[in-house]
């Protein structure tokens, strides 16, 4: 592997890192792998790179341990290209950039958790209808892995909040000044109470927040509530769908919208920004309906 830190940075974890993922094509292919592209000529298409720079691109990150190679056909030989736990380690990496961008770039510098419907925010989110959830798996607030999309009905509502606790004082400094962090325990109790009418509709409810599942257990022991809360504290989800997201108190949390998904993994329906909690559970009712 190419060495291009000077003598200086030896001890620098951070020239060090940037040795392996300096380059911008090479974390747009992290990007893209944890979005569930995994073939060569897929990976090509999306990043309209030529194809030997992606070879060696490609071949920097095995060697670097972020990616295995693996063989998915013999006659001829292919093979894929997937994240190792070395590379899955990037993916706060990643959605930090990504918040970054969406804050300073695209907007403000302002610490949010909502966004406006014009933003560029919104239209990555509304870009995801018609894409799949890949196949990836969280811990649920009893520390099981679970797909996020269900198998056992025809659709899944995967309503994404900030974080909710069953302590008040759990909540970060500042929280109620933070522009639409207010209000999860509101939609959570919301989808509880209606939750027949989404069960007599064909869906899964699922919860996901960046929270530990014991705080996410806590919480929806205190709330009664009656269906699973998912936890992608790992950001594996937020990274695979690029879901925007905001930092508070040093934790990533993802920013408040709601996925209607098919049985296979399509999303039907992207509710964001969520501007009225109860409408938009209404909102994400009617969509299943459809």
């Amino acid at each position: 592997m190419p060495q291009r830190t000077s003598l200086n940075d030896a001890d620098c974890a951070i020239a060090q890192a940037l040795d392996v993922v300096g380059d911008w094509w090479t974390l747009l292919i992290v990007r893209d792998t944890a979005r569930g592209v995994h073939r060569f000529d897929a990976l090509q298409r999306e990043l309209g790179m030529s194809r030997k720079v992606l070879t060696e691109r490609l071949k920097l990150l095995v060697e670097a341990g972020v990616l295995s190679r693996e063989p998915y056909q013999d006659r001829p030989p292919r093979h894929e290209y997937r994240l190792t736990p070395r590379g899955r380690a990037l993916l706060p990496v990643l959605i930090a950039l990504q918040d970054w961008g969406d804050a300073w770039v695209l907007g403000e510098g302002e610490t949010m958790a909502t966004t406006t419907g014009a933003s560029q925010e919104a239209g990555r989110v509304h870009g995801l209808i018609g894409t799949r959830v890949p196949e990836i798996q969280l811990l649920d607030y009893d520390g099981e892995l679970r797909d996020p999309v269900s198998q056992d009905t025809p659709h899944t509502v995967l309503y994404c909040f900030p974080s909710a606790y069953a302590r008040p004082d759990s909540y970060p400094p500042g929280w109620a000044g933070i522009p639409g962090a207010r209000g999860c325990t509101l939609e959570s109790c919301t989808y509880r109470d209606q939750l027949a009418e989404f069960t007599a509709a064909g869906a899964t409810v699922h919860g996901v927040s960046t929270q530990r599942p014991d705080e996410q257990r806590a919480f929806a022991d205190k709330e009664r509530l009656r269906f699973p809360l998912l936890s992608d504290a790992d950001l594996s989800l937020a990274a695979a769908l690029r879901l925007p997201t905001f930092r508070a108190s040093g934790v990533s949390r993802l920013k408040r919208l709601t996925l209607v998904v098919d049985r296979d993994r399509t999303i039907r329906e992207a509710i964001y920004p969520v501007t009225d909690i109860e409408a938009s559970v209404q909102a994400a009712l009617s969509a299943v309906r459809r």
